[in-house]
């Protein structure tokens, strides 16, 4: 979409922004009055992996005494169980979802002439930002750092001259890859770990805890060490210290997946004396059970500066005299991660959490080759694989038994108990099911069509996704809503409805109705003829799906032959015909000239077409 913008292009259309804001921050007469804020993140921990939120276990005492020091919320939700499109979000100020970058590092373009990043708004406002060091926004038409006054290793000796500041330090001591490798001679004893429901409670899996454990204690002591600098510099009386997580995990079955642990979130918030009017609640110490999402953060910490708030930016302000009303519900959202295909949405209230499965027909535990680097993983397949998993523990492997969810996170944290078919809960799943429809449309849920399938369309119509799924003619959101709750539903009696929308002209239409074919599998044969007139559809995704839908009602040659000229044809839909194959298995063989001969495009088409070969070379 164009070579990448210079910030100081970006600032200058900024700066023309703050004209047409929306005022919503607190007001200070001097810059002396600024408070400088220090946003300490950690990577891949969600909340119970801290000692201040209830693990007698974990060895987190900086960020304890941060807790006791300052402010600790308790219902703080990732919108993203995920780092990439979580840091999108934050830097625009816009969810991942509403502008077109929700799948891991897909780093698609977005109208950067209209959508800032908030270090632009700060440094209007004249504060001095910095950046240390990871940035990671998934998206393309700009380079990460340049929004930065100061990207790279903090140089605490010249904040003092810097004030006011906005100083982000990302530790990344606690990532996945710190629980990956060999797992013994832990510093943290695993008999004494508490394994999760969802996990069989072996040794392999218990070590890989005790290792992570491990890796949270190395990230405390970074926080610490922040925490003794800011006080060494003189700067803690005027400084506001943030701390949280980028999102929950990080065990398998949390991170990348949407249940409770993927997106419930450590935040602590130190507010010195001076700005004692800012504090949420009577003194330091006291926990606040306001629901905030990951959204509401850029607003708020602009907020807090007495910066100007661009109308673009979504979310709510939830701390200091802008405060907004306190939302019911924290809205989240999963795509593709790495190589791996699946697609949910969810609603998390302070204790019921609602969950929709597009993808139902696929397991969550599908092979992805960065997971499958913790030894967790692989032993939990192993145990899988040799009969040991029960009815729960097993569940991971296997496709989904709902497309609908729902959980009781005071009593079940683990997501174990679907609570989906029950009466009592009736109401309560259509109002979650409202509002999540209500919200994705306010928002503009450009995942309603698959993600090569729209990054197709944007460009073969020359415009970002962001700038797509705002018009009407181009994404048909509303009949795309319909269609995909059509199809997860799973009936039979919607058979005569997914024959019309089969033929519907939109792609994404279709999409949806041969999903919904593919769900129901044999039930759907009574349709066949209307499947079969897909064979040289104009959308590679729709081909693929109803050649997977083919496969499973028993036309297996046929399926093959469909999926073969797919691969022939180079097509542009290659991470869906390769997952396809994927999920075929062995059966796929005959198509392997062909798979080897594919050129796909993209970091993780390319890891997807490997595990595919690697399946057939008999290495998975």
């Amino acid at each position: 979409m164009g070579k990448p913008r210079r910030k100081t292009e970006i600032v200058k259309n900024a700066t023309l922004a703050i004209f047409v804001a929306l005022s919503a921050g607190a007001v200070y007469a001097t810059d002396a009055e600024r408070p400088n804020i220090l946003w300490l993140t950690s990577e891949d921990n969600s909340a119970e992996w801290l000692g201040c939120y209830g693990n007698v276990l974990a060895k987190t005492p900086h960020i304890n005494q941060l807790a006791r020091e300052g402010f600790r919320y308790t219902n703080v939700f990732a919108n993203i169980p995920v780092c990439s499109p979580t840091r999108g979000s934050w830097i625009t100020g816009v969810h991942a979802l509403s502008l077109g970058i929700q799948p891991m590092r897909s780093s698609n373009e977005i109208p950067h002439d209209r959508i800032p990043y908030y270090p632009d708004l700060l440094a209007a406002r004249g504060y001095f930002t910095g950046n240390s060091t990871k940035t990671d926004f998934n998206i393309g038409g700009r380079s990460d750092g340049d929004c930065w006054d100061h990207q790279g290793k903090v140089a605490w000796e010249k904040l003092p001259e810097r004030q006011p500041f906005f100083q982000v330090v990302n530790s990344t001591t606690s990532h996945e890859s710190r629980a990956h490798g060999q797992v013994e001679k832990t510093r943290c004893n695993p008999d004494d770990v508490v394994v999760a429901k969802y996990h069989p409670d072996i040794p392999q899996i218990r070590k890989n805890y005790a290792k992570y454990y491990d890796a949270v204690e190395n990230m405390d002591k970074e926080i610490g060490a922040s925490l003794a600098k800011l006080e060494e510099l003189g700067l803690a009386d005027n400084t506001i210290v943030i701390h949280n997580s980028d999102h929950g995990g990080v065990m398998p079955r949390s991170k990348r997946f949407l249940f409770n642990n993927s997106i419930h979130c450590p935040l602590i918030v130190r507010i010195p004396e001076r700005y004692k009017h800012l504090w949420p609640a009577e003194k330091p110490g006291m926990t606040v059970d306001r629901l905030v999402a990951f959204i509401d953060m850029p607003k708020t910490w602009m907020s807090l500066t007495g910066a100007e708030i661009p109308s673009h930016m979504q979310g709510t302000i939830f701390l200091g005299p802008g405060t907004e009303p306190e939302d019911e519900f924290s809205f989240g959202y999963s795509e593709r991660q790495g190589d791996v295909l699946d697609d949910s949405r969810s609603v998390r209230g302070k204790r019921y959490y609602y969950i929709k499965r597009y993808m139902p027909f696929v397991p969550w535990g599908q092979f992805a080759s960065y997971t499958w680097k913790m030894e967790a993983t692989r032993a939990w397949e192993a145990h899988h694989k040799a009969g040991l998993t029960d009815e729960i523990t097993g569940r991971f492997f296997l496709p989904k038994p709902h497309s609908e969810e729902l959980y009781d996170t005071q009593t079940d944290p683990d997501c174990i108990h679907n609570l989906i078919d029950d009466p009592r809960h009736a109401e309560r799943i259509t109002r979650m099911r409202g509002a999540l429809r209500s919200w994705q449309e306010e928002v503009h849920d450009s995942g309603l069509l698959p993600e090569e399938e729209r990054a197709k369309r944007a460009a073969d119509n020359g415009v970002t996704i962001y700038d797509m799924v705002r018009d009407p003619k181009l994404y048909d959101l509303p009949a795309y809503l319909d269609a995909a709750d059509l199809a997860i539903a799973g009936e039979a009696q919607n058979l005569p409805r997914l024959a019309e929308l089969l033929k519907h002209e939109d792609a994404g239409v279709r999409y949806w109705a041969v999903t919904g074919c593919l769900i129901l599998q044999d039930e759907a044969k009574p349709i066949r003829e209307e499947i079969l007139a897909l064979a040289d559809d104009q959308s590679h995704e729709v081909r693929a799906v109803a050649a997977y839908h083919l496969f499973q009602i028993g036309e297996k040659e046929l399926a093959l032959l469909w999926l073969g000229r797919l691969l022939e044809s180079q097509t542009y839909a290659s991470m869906k015909t390769l997952s396809v194959i994927y999920w075929i298995g062995e059966e796929a063989r005959p198509l392997l000239p062909a798979i080897e001969k594919l050129k796909p495009e993209g970091k993780y088409t390319v890891q997807r077409q490997a595990v595919v070969l690697d399946r057939f070379a008999g290495k998975r």
